[in-house]
């Protein structure tokens, strides 16, 4: 049972963000100070990718565990009320996700995605861009 009045919890719910997310900014921030120059939420791509690097040829996602469902990760638990909302929810953003993925390869775009968990780690975070960039 949520704790919260509806009002409350839709007011709450009002406040999440959807760019310029601390995640994505540290992505962002890393990637500046390793050289490497991007666009933002270019309208013109299928799903507005947080970062474009149109030099790579390579879009990158941020995505947030528990919206995005990062399998295996504590971040993407489901809440115990309202389970078929949720649920319905949870599986209209994956099909999302994967047809933007989709009709971006398809358009010839490498697409990266990097979890919200792992934006928490520098180092580890460092390593992954690296690995994604390598093309």
């Amino acid at each position: 049972m949520d704790t919260l009045s509806p009002q409350k919890r839709s007011w709450n719910m009002s406040r999440i963000k959807n760019r310029d997310t601390k995640p994505e900014i540290t992505v962002r921030s890393l990637l500046h100070r390793m050289g490497y120059r991007f666009r933002l939420h270019r309208k013109d791509l299928p799903g507005k990718p947080d970062i474009v690097l149109p030099k790579y040829n390579t879009v990158i996602f941020v995505h947030g565990c528990f919206w995005h469902r990062h399998k295996n990760c504590h971040f993407a638990y489901t809440p115990k009320s309202n389970i078929t909302f949720w649920t319905e929810k949870f599986e209209k953003n994956i099909r999302r996700d994967a047809k933007n993925k989709a009709e971006l390869e398809n358009l010839g775009w490498n697409v990266r995605i990097i979890w919200e968990c792992e934006a928490n780690n520098q180092k580890n975070l460092k390593g992954i861009i690296q690995k994604y960039l390598q093309l």
